[in-house]
């Protein structure tokens, strides 16, 4: 039996405890997906091309009629994959592109062999309007900055150890945001898919207590931060750490220390007009020596001319600068807490 199609958040309630089936082909899916749905394509990527020409040249009849020779050879193996996947409940969700013919026939089939399934209302176009338009809503945010190497990643792991709501983007993105960033880390997800994984985290914290976000540049390596967010955190009141550059020195050779010489020369080579030619060779000359202590040191002295540029942006009245002594990320969390309940909590409470 069919049900009324689910809205986006009764949906996204119930995947919480179902599975989530996206029957899109699979190339749709590799570029960006409900995360934790599972992909049992009703069209491959040449399939669903095949079908798609046939209903230009031909019409929607003739198109169907094509899917469903493509499609009636795997039938009994969609509703084998699909029980596999709640053998006990025995019931799924479903969602194609739009919510049409796709999820519809492949709730069918499984209602038919004695699932109970669920479909998704406009499709993944319709949570892709709900993921945009959730970080339009206002939310209490702090930013955390600091140059590179302030450890600012560690940080944000102690904050959220002691209780705080924290996004950490860094992670989401598999990317740590300089020209090295990406170096020991997954590939990047698209921008589509980092925004889907923002999203997951945003919808489940509190809209009345504070969030911790990293301070960024409007993208990290190659995903872009939601514009609608870029703008919160824009306006947000920043704590800017202030480690000295000794530390941060330090922290970074541990980091990358042990990071192969090609990766780190390839890094350097991409920022070689920002570095200046003498820097860039003498960083180049450092790497070969395996100095690394050097080459941190000739890179920061780019790096934080940038991230002190893009500080000096904000109004001066949202940024809270705090000097550190020491690289303690433990020690540091519990100091920003204690700041944020003292002097932000009666302006975030009237934000």
């Amino acid at each position: 039996m069919m049900v009324e199609p689910l809205s986006v958040e009764e949906f996204l309630e119930r995947a919480q405890r179902m599975p989530v089936i996206d029957v899109r082909s699979p190339g749709e899916f590799d570029h960006a997906h409900i995360p934790g749905a599972v992909n049992i394509p009703l069209f491959d990527n040449t399939e669903r091309a095949l079908v798609g020409t046939k209903y230009k040249q031909a019409g929607k009849d003739s198109a169907v009629l094509l899917g469903l020779e493509l499609v009636g050879p795997k039938l009994s193996a969609f509703v084998r994959q699909s029980r596999k996947l709640n053998p006990k409940g025995k019931e799924v969700l479903v969602h194609c592109w739009r919510g049409g013919m796709r999820s519809g026939s492949f709730a069918w089939l499984l209602n038919t062999a004695g699932l109970t399934v669920s479909t998704l209302a406009g499709g993944y176009k319709a949570y892709r309007t709900t993921v945009l338009d959730s970080f339009a809503e206002p939310r209490k945010l702090i930013v955390l900055g600091g140059k590179t190497g302030s450890g600012k990643t560690d940080i944000l792991k102690q904050l959220a150890a002691s209780g705080e709501q924290v996004i950490d983007l860094e992670a989401l993105a598999n990317h740590k945001g300089s020209s090295y960033g990406a170096i020991g880390l997954p590939p990047q997800p698209s921008t589509e898919q980092f925004e889907n994984l923002v999203f997951q985290e945003w919808r489940k914290l509190d809209p009345a207590r504070r969030i911790w976000l990293e301070d960024e540049s409007k993208s990290i390596g190659a995903c872009f931060i939601p514009h609608a967010l870029w703008l919160q955190m824009q306006t947000a009141p920043v704590a800017f750490l202030d480690l000295p550059k000794a530390a941060r020195i330090e922290r970074l050779v541990g980091e990358y220390g042990r990071t192969d010489h090609g990766l780190l020369e390839e890094a350097t080579r991409r920022i070689e007009r920002r570095l200046g030619g003498k820097a860039y060779r003498d960083a180049l000359d450092a790497l070969a020596r395996k100095d690394y202590a050097a080459v941190a040191d000739l890179t920061l002295a780019y790096y934080d001319k940038a991230y002190l540029h893009g500080l000096s942006q904000r109004k001066k009245e949202t940024v809270f600068p705090l000097e550190l002594a020491a690289d303690d990320p433990a020690q540091t969390a519990r100091r920003l807490i204690g700041w944020a309940d003292e002097v932000l909590n009666p302006t975030l409470a009237h934000s």
